[in-house]
């Protein structure tokens, strides 16, 4: 399964962000011609614990060349991050999962128009207590056997009888994560369908805290989660039915780690990228999606979605034009 790319989202319809865009007056560039510190005024995002170190590493570099705005970054997760956008709290809501119908219903009672982009991709990754040298590679069949609703499985050894007589402790995302609604929907099925019985947190350190502190623990986070604490995790191979896949750069670019590689998102409102600062800010995530990748562990767009982000880029800088 390749991510993919749901383009360009145009809520209430591509008139009604042409035209509070109208009211830009130019583009970014034209709105920072006045040199350093032109531009001023605050743009708020919220959303995914996932995205927000992307988004706070854009933030910083964004600021560095632009000290006169502020930008803040939240952490509802998803789910929470989208009630805040549609009721008009933030600017920008980071999402490690497409924005849902439900959602999109609130966003147009409510008036909000926005635009979809994404920004990056990640491997959502399962990870275990480096003392547990058993479990190096699971299927998709275990994992949901694991974590289904009413599951049963309670130590490892009913995961494989090979596996030894240690007591399962679980670890994950809360109901509000886009984490959680994405894990649930590949692995159990249906969105929202889980055991019970986990410790739940929309903070993923506190994930990291418990594995770690558990020989038997397994959890699952974003990447760049893993690669910030590698010296104190193992990140387990996944078997979708073709061999055992590790997730990094390269097979969630090729589409090979399944079905656990997606998509990251930013959603800005037409109303942000009226304002000066908010439209530098996203022509700058955008523009700089690689950079600002690395800078924060995760992993760019392969070939096709760049092409595919400029497309929305020049359509973004065409509509501010009009």
């Amino acid at each position: 399964m390749a991510i993919g790319k749901r383009g360009l989202v145009w809520v209430a319809g591509a008139s009604a962000l042409a035209a509070v865009l109208a009211g830009c007056g130019g583009n970014a560039e034209q709105a920072a011609g006045g040199g350093e510190g032109a531009l001023s005024g605050t743009v708020t995002l919220d959303g995914s614990s996932t995205v927000a170190p992307l988004s706070t590493a854009a933030a910083e570099l964004f600021q560095a060349e632009n000290p006169g705005v502020q930008v803040t970054v939240g952490t509802s997760g998803t789910g929470g991050g989208f009630e805040r956008f549609c009721a008009g709290e933030t600017d920008i809501s980071n999402a490690s999962r497409p924005i849902g119908e439900d959602e999109v219903a609130v966003c147009e009672d409510a008036g909000v128009v926005y635009q979809e982009f994404q920004v990056a991709n990640d491997a959502l990754t399962v990870v275990v207590n480096t003392e547990n040298d058993w479990a190096s590679c699971l299927t998709v069949e275990q994992l949901n056997a694991i974590w289904e609703p009413d599951s049963e499985v309670t130590n490892w050894n009913q995961v494989d009888p090979s596996f030894p007589d240690e007591p399962l402790e679980l670890f994950g995302a809360g109901t509000d994560s886009g984490t959680f609604d994405y894990f649930t929907e590949v692995i159990n099925g249906e969105e929202g369908a889980t055991r019970t019985d986990y410790s739940p947190s929309e903070d993923d350190n506190v994930t990291v805290q418990g594995v770690t502190g558990s020989p038997g623990g397994m959890g699952y986070f974003g990447f760049s989660y893993f690669e910030e604490n590698a010296d104190q995790l193992r990140a387990v191979e996944i078997d979708n039915g073709e061999g055992c896949v590790a997730p990094s750069v390269e097979t969630v670019q090729v589409g090979s780690y399944t079905p656990l590689g997606r998509p990251l998102f930013i959603y800005p409102t037409a109303e942000v990228l009226a304002r000066p600062e908010g439209l530098a800010f996203v022509e700058f995530y955008v523009a700089n999606h690689a950079e600002i990748a690395e800078a924060a562990l995760f992993i760019p767009l392969n070939a096709e979605q760049e092409a595919d982000l400029q497309a929305d880029l020049d359509a973004l800088r065409e509509q501010a034009g009009a």
